[in-house]
């Protein structure tokens, strides 16, 4: 079952905010109109695989791990409470899911030699035709996962503050401090290449 394949989704016939949109599809799905399933899917799955992408810097396997999301989405609708929006509770369980993969890969690394591929970004006089916003992702990369966690969801994704608490299960003051913690990271991890970024 490929959840991620755009087919047959469900209409509006009236305007609604995103929230009072995916609350309507929810209780579609639960009273048994599977249609509405994958318009959730198909509304809210770039968001997912950009979060995956940036959180775990690894494009192979975003598909897989996207599938995972939304397979657990599926299963899961039903203990959906209404109390909060579709796309926090979604991005719980992408979260989620990147954590695992992440412990994973720490416990095979354990066991299979490490071969450093990370190349540096270079300076002299090849740097002039750099990637900015390769640059910028590998930059967030750099990260550790609690602060590039919130960076993603706030500066990229938009999500509010509390949101983001809520969703990491912590509070707002943490949040914000981490995100700050992230974006002073960021400046020091991009400072060799301001002038690039400006220009």
């Amino acid at each position: 079952m490929d959840l991620l394949k755009d087919q047959e989704t469900f209409d509006f016939s009236e305007g609604k905010n995103e929230k009072d949109e995916d609350f309507i599809l929810i209780k579609a799905f639960i009273k048994g109109n599977d249609t509405t399933f994958r318009t959730l899917v198909i509304k809210h799955k770039d968001k997912v695989r950009n979060l995956i992408f940036l959180t775990l810097g690894d494009a192979e396997f975003v598909d897989d791990i996207s599938q995972d999301v939304f397979i657990s989405v599926y299963h899961k609708l039903n203990e959906f409470r209404f109390e909060s929006k579709f796309t926090t509770w979604l991005y719980r369980i992408t979260v989620n899911k990147c954590r695992d993969y992440l412990r994973k890969k720490r416990v095979r690394s354990i066991f299979v030699p490490i071969k450093d591929t990370d190349t540096e970004y270079g300076t002299g006089p090849f740097f002039e035709n750099v990637d900015i916003p390769n640059l910028v992702r590998r930059a967030i990369e750099k990260l550790p996962e609690k602060l590039r966690t919130p960076l993603v969801m706030r500066d990229i994704d938009g999500f509010s503050y509390k949101e983001i608490a809520d969703q990491m299960g912590t509070e707002v003051g943490t949040i914000k401090s981490r995100i700050f913690r992230a974006r002073e990271s960021l400046k020091l991890i991009l400072e060799p290449y301001q002038k690039e970024l400006r220009a």
